[in-house]
């Protein structure tokens, strides 16, 4: 049976994912059905697990900082800014932590439908991402509608988070597709990743403000392309304050070296994965 994708490269795989276009929504959707399936609440539970997560850092962590980190205290400067500060890192750095990690071991985790089936394999990773995008709007929307109740919605600023999780969701997927690959063939993969994500979570401004650290390492911690998104994102829920775009210049450069060096290797390696799988 002939290939229904013409072209090669780049633009042979985003043909490809329009040709599959109803395999990737329809894997989204059944990925979501199955995800809550045989539960009493069903899809309820998408809404419900978020309202606890963040009641619990809003109320309880909010309590216990009482007294305010340094650069924290957001405008209002009241006792909920901490919590809002920690929603907010825990939240977002979930969503990336999602599509990398199930990234990194979705071609090993499909090798069975891998062998039966034929598709383009880089429909694989955009699953993950569509998947993980309707799970963090629901929590989105769970979280701007607490911010409503305790009156500390950002307001216009907030638009600024779509262009700021492009840049970070970009990161996020060309490092996936890039560990994705090479776990294939080199299954220490992902024990390393496990050790460097625990690393990269307590090297990127989440659970602490930037502003208690000695100068020496604010200065090792701004190479970290998280750093400026995650400061922005604070900036704009704390502050109701635009981010400096010029500081995501980081970010942006390694959100596009990662997506290229991610699909070469891809474009170098699929043809082989059947074999190793």
């Amino acid at each position: 049976m002939p290939s229904p994708v013409k072209r090669s490269g780049l633009l042979g795989m985003l043909e490809a994912l329009w040709v599959f276009r109803r395999f990737v929504f329809g894997m989204v959707g059944r990925e979501f059905r199955g995800r809550y399936l045989g539960s009493l609440l069903g899809g309820f539970w998408a809404l419900l697990t978020p309202i606890a997560t963040i009641l619990i850092y809003l109320v309880v962590f909010s309590a216990v900082m009482r007294g305010k980190l340094p650069g924290v205290a957001g405008e209002a400067g009241d006792s909920l800014s901490y919590g809002l500060f920690l929603c907010t890192g825990i939240l977002i750095w979930g969503f990336f932590a999602e599509v990398v990690g199930r990234c990194q071991v979705v071609f090993v985790e499909s090798a069975n439908l891998l062998k039966k089936m034929s598709f383009p394999r880089i429909t694989l990773p955009v699953i993950v991402l569509l998947s993980a995008a309707l799970n963090f709007v629901l929590v989105t929307i769970v979280f701007i509608a607490l911010l409503l109740i305790v009156q500390r919605f950002p307001g216009e600023s907030i638009l600024a988070f779509l262009p700021l999780l492009v840049v970070q969701q970009g990161l996020a997927v060309g490092l996936g597709i890039l560990l994705g690959t090479l776990h294939v063939f080199f299954r220490d993969v992902g024990q390393l990743w496990a050790v460097l994500l625990n690393l990269w979570f307590w090297s990127t401004p989440i659970v602490y403000p930037i502003a208690i650290l000695p100068e020496g390492v604010r200065e090792l911690l701004a190479w970290n392309p998280l750093t400026p998104l995650f400061l922005s994102y604070q900036q704009i829920i704390l502050d109701n304050a635009w981010p400096s775009w010029l500081d995501l210049r980081l970010p942006l450069a390694a959100a596009t070296l990662f997506l290229v060096l991610g699909l070469v290797v891809f474009r170098k390696l699929s043809g082989e994965m059947v074999d190793e799988l």
